[in-house]
């Protein structure tokens, strides 16, 4: 307290307020910059550039999705042990077998790997990866399964643990 003409006055804490301002503000550029440098240093890969030419024949990648959706197949994926697993059923949900699947696995986030995989049918419409993928987190499938001249193009996300 300060005594101003025989008064005692309390000093106020708002003669903090500046200091608290520019601490904070201080707290949230360190943050920003944290999370800045965290998104720099894990940054998988660069975008494709081939948009364009994509485009010009989009009318084919929009005829091959007709196809695939008429062809009524579906594929799920999880993984088991580490190891991929795939559920390949026909239009009526029965068990397709004797599919030939190719995969190439690829990590969506962190350090980058690309592993081509290669499965073997354990069970009707079931198929396991021969490899387990080496390391736990988000993995994408980029699936192709063949049958009888019928083809169909995934990707699935599956998470490894």
């Amino acid at each position: 307290m300060r005594d101003i003409g025989g008064q005692n006055e309390a000093r106020s804490a708002w003669r903090f307020y500046p200091l608290g301002l520019a601490a904070a503000m201080g707290f949230v550029m360190v943050v920003n910059a944290g999370m800045v440098w965290g998104a720099l240093s894990t940054f998988p890969g660069a975008a494709a550039n081939d948009g364009f030419d994509e485009s010009n024949v989009y009318n084919r990648v929009l005829d091959a999705v007709e196809k695939q959706n008429a062809l009524g197949w579906s594929l799920s994926a999880a993984s088991h042990e580490g190891r991929a697993v795939l559920h390949l059923r026909d239009r009526d949900g029965r068990p397709l077998a004797g599919a030939a699947i190719e995969a190439a696995a690829q990590r969506p986030l962190g350090p980058a790997h690309d592993l081509a995989l290669r499965f073997r049918p354990a069970a009707d419409g079931t198929y396991v990866a021969d490899a387990a993928l080496p390391l736990p987190g988000q993995w994408d499938l980029m699936l192709r399964a063949e049958q009888g001249g019928q083809e169909l193009r995934v990707t699935r996300r599956i998470l490894v643990k």
